[in-house]
């Protein structure tokens, strides 16, 4: 009843809604856990003792996450990963297969535990701090057999990696390349066998800090540009920035005039920002002409469109828990590609999933279906009813 009114409301029905996508498999790598989740009123300090005002268990993991997102999408995921033959590893697989995740690549080691997740949410400051610890024995190649490896990815519209494991993950990510499979990475922090998963992906996902930290650059703009340059086979680069939203260079070929002038990445940054409506409360966009030449000094320049994606402005009494945010809005992402998004379409539609997954406790229980209607003037198949500006490349 109270989803039908607000369909009413926005004037909506199911017919405006696009059909799935014709191929809609993606195969993911990465971590499943189970998550404790406590909430508090404040963030204890060392030594301290406080009261928690409840602790749930849930389903966590950043692949898993992901996949489940895209599975309440409409996506058809399949998760390739390693579980105790533990209670937890049995709680973890039991909730992803109840959500419509295919469970029959996961690893499950005789006599290993699963990875638990303790997961703090302050009230006050609405943030979540995770302490994990990972499951043992780790997964390793040859946990991977080639023949089910290929029957796995055969017909993958896509494959992900959320950057974990990395040595099982690169012989997948290596199989998928082989195969021509798009593949998206998820660039959280630095690590291990991380730089040789980038190598082979067509597009990167970032957390706010791991830009500049992989970089060195002075900025996230800047910082893009370099990812972007040393990564030629990279389509496009996101950097998610939570209630700032999203930053994102779209590579493109150069435009009419290939001799045009560079524009300073950062300048075009800030006056882009001077564009978004305050105002708006929804996800919406701002964005470069189609094909610019941006230079960051001292790194380079190339073609791109530069895209800044706004947070929807939720109101502080309706945020719960932002654990799992950035993996709601990659969910969004794998489903926004299997169904030929541009990327002006796929970022508020991204952003207006991890909005939709704050506003309930642990990472997956608010993950919207796809027929949500608070999704549905981002999904519907005429114009999508975003505003948004674009700004000349003159700056």
């Amino acid at each position: 009843m109270a989803e039908a009114a607000i369909s009413e409301a926005h004037g909506l029905c199911s017919s405006d809604l696009p059909p799935l996508p014709e191929n809609r498999i993606v195969v993911g790598f990465g971590m499943v856990s189970v998550d404790y989740v406590a909430i508090v009123d404040a963030f204890p300090k060392p030594d301290e003792k406080v009261r928690g005002r409840s602790l749930q268990v849930f389903g966590g993991g950043n692949a898993a996450n992901a996949l489940t997102c895209a599975s309440r999408l409409g996506l058809t995921p399949k998760l390739i990963t390693k579980v105790g033959d533990d209670s937890l590893g049995q709680i973890a697989l039991a909730e992803l297969e109840a959500d419509g995740v295919d469970t029959s690549l996961v690893k499950i080691s005789d006599g290993g535990t699963s990875t638990s997740t303790y997961v703090i949410v302050d009230k006050q400051m609405k943030t979540r701090t995770c302490i994990y610890t990972l499951g043992v024995p780790a997964m390793v190649p040859d946990d991977l057999p080639k023949t089910k490896l290929v029957s796995a990815l055969n017909e993958a519209k896509l494959a992900y990696f959320d950057g974990r494991s990395t040595k099982p993950a690169l012989v997948v990510a290596q199989e998928a390349a082989r195969m021509s499979i798009p593949i998206l990475v998820e660039a959280e922090r630095k690590k291990a066998g991380l730089a040789s998963l980038l190598d082979l992906a067509t597009y990167i996902i970032c957390s706010e800090k791991f830009p500049q930290a992989w970089t060195s650059a002075s900025s996230i703009p800047k910082a893009l540009v370099s990812i972007l340059l040393k990564y030629p086979n990279v389509k496009f680069v996101i950097a998610t920035l939570g209630e700032k939203g999203c930053v994102m260079i779209d590579r493109r070929t150069p435009g009419e005039d290939p001799n045009l002038d560079a524009i300073d990445v950062d300048s075009l940054t800030e006056s882009l920002k001077l564009r978004i409506d305050e105002n708006v409360t929804a996800p919406t966009f701002v964005a470069s002409e189609s094909s610019v030449r941006l230079r960051a000094n001292g790194i380079g320049t190339l073609y791109g469109k530069l895209l800044l994606g706004t947070a929807e402005k939720i109101p502080p009494s309706e945020i719960l828990d932002t654990t799992g945010a950035g993996d709601a809005f990659i969910g969004a992402v794998l489903y926004a590609l299997c169904a030929g998004m541009p990327p002006e379409k796929m970022l508020p539609f991204s952003c207006q999933v991890a909005a939709i997954c704050c506003r309930a406790l642990g990472a997956r229980t608010g993950l919207p279906q796809r027929d949500d209607p608070r999704l549905a003037p981002f999904l519907r198949k005429a114009n999508m009813g975003l505003p948004s500006r674009k700004v000349s490349s003159q700056v």
